[in-house]
C-alpha cells in the first residue's frame, strides 16, 4: 500500500531520458519541464502516468518480497556462512535475494518500461497496457522475450544490495552509538537519514545498469546484448552517457526510498508491539 503513495508522474521522464541516445524517433526534451509540457500538450495529464500499474504492482511484489527474504538470508548467513564482515554478510544476501526476486519480476519491469517508451510523436500506440504488452512480447519474440533485459536487471541487483547493506550499516552504528542493542528501535530522522544516504549512494555508484536494462527493454530499438549495448553508448555518448539522467532518478527515487523504509521499520515496530 505504502508504495502506490510513492509513484511519481515523473518516472515516466525519468525512462525516457534513459532511453534517449539521440534517435530521431523520439522526441527531444531540453529538460525535465520540457518533457512534461511537451507529454501534456500533446496527452493529457494521463500521458505522465504510463506504466503507472505496471510499476505499483512490480515494486510492491519486490520490496515485498525482498525485505522478508533478505532478513531470512542475512540471520542464516550470520547464523552458519558468515564471512566475518557484516557488510559483506549484507551484500551477499541483498544479491542472492534481489537475483531471485528479478526471476519473478523481470516481465513487469520490461512492460513498465516498453509502455513508458510510447511517445507522444507517435501516431498510434503500440500497448493498450501492461497484459497487452505481455501477450504482443510472446507473440512477437516468444516468452523468453519477456525476459530481455534480464542479465543487467540481476547485475542491478547490486543497487538494492548496496542500498539495504547501508542502510543496515548505520542503522547498527546509530543503535551502537547510544549504547542500544542491534535492531533496536530508533526516532524517524536516523531512519529518513539512513534510508536517504543509502538511496542516493546505491543509485549514484550503480546507474549505469538502469540506462542499460532500459536500452535493451526499448521496443523502439534492436539493443541486444550488455556488451553491445555498453558499447555503442560510450561510442556515441562516451562514459557519461552511462550516468544519463542519474540526477533524475535521484530525485524521483529519494522520496520513494525514504516512504519504503520509513513504513517497513514503523509496521515491524508496530508488529513487535502486538506480540507483546
Amino acid at each position: 500500500i505504502f508504495r502506490l503513495v510513492s509513484v511519481l508522474h515523473h518516472k515516466i521522464i525519468s525512462i525516457d531520458f534513459l532511453a534517449n541516445e539521440g534517435s530521431s524517433l523520439r522526441p527531444q526534451y531540453k529538460g525535465y519541464a520540457d518533457a512534461v509540457r511537451k507529454i501534456v500538450r500533446a496527452e493529457g495529464v494521463r500521458g505522465l502516468y504510463q506504466g503507472w500499474t505496471p510499476n505499483v504492482i512490480g515494486a510492491s511484489v519486490s520490496w515485498g518480497l525482498y525485505f522478508q527474504w533478505y532478513n531470512s538470508l542475512r540471520t542464516k548467513i550470520n547464523e552458519n556462512f558468515s564471512t566475518g564482515s557484516e557488510m559483506a554478510n549484507n551484500l551477499i544476501s541483498g544479491c542472492i535475494s534481489g537475483s531471485a526476486i528479478m526471476c519473478i519480476t523481470n516481465p513487469i519491469w520490461l512492460t513498465k518500461t516498453r509502455l513508458c517508451l510510447q511517445y507522444e510523436n507517435q501516431q498510434t500506440k503500440r500497448y493498450t497496457g501492461m497484459i497487452d504488452c505481455m501477450r504482443q512480447t510472446v507473440q512477437q519474440e516468444g516468452f523468453f522475450g519477456l525476459y530481455r533485459g534480464f542479465v543487467t536487471g540481476v547485475i542491478g541487483t547490486t543497487h538494492g544490495a548496496v542500498q539495504i547493506a547501508a542502510y543496515s550499516w548505520m542503522i547498527d552504528k546509530r543503535c551502537a552509538a547510544r549504547g542500544l542493542p542491534k535492531d533496536s528501535f530508533l526516532n524517524q530522522t536516523d531512519y529518513v537519514v539512513a534510508s536517504s544516504t543509502s538511496k542516493i549512494l546505491a543509485t549514484t555508484v550503480t546507474f549505469p545498469y538502469q540506462v542499460l536494462r532500459t536500452r535493451m527493454q526499448d521496443h523502439n530499438t534492436d539493443s541486444r546484448g550488455v556488451w553491445k549495448t555498453t558499447l555503442k553508448t560510450i561510442r556515441n555518448e562516451g562514459a557519461t552517457g552511462l550516468w544519463k539522467g542519474c540526477l533524475i532518478a535521484n530525485v524521483r527515487q529519494l522520496p520513494a526510498a525514504v516512504v519504503t523504509f520509513l513504513t517497513y521499520e514503523n509496521v515491524k515496530r508496530l508488529v513487535a508491539m502486538t506480540k507483546n
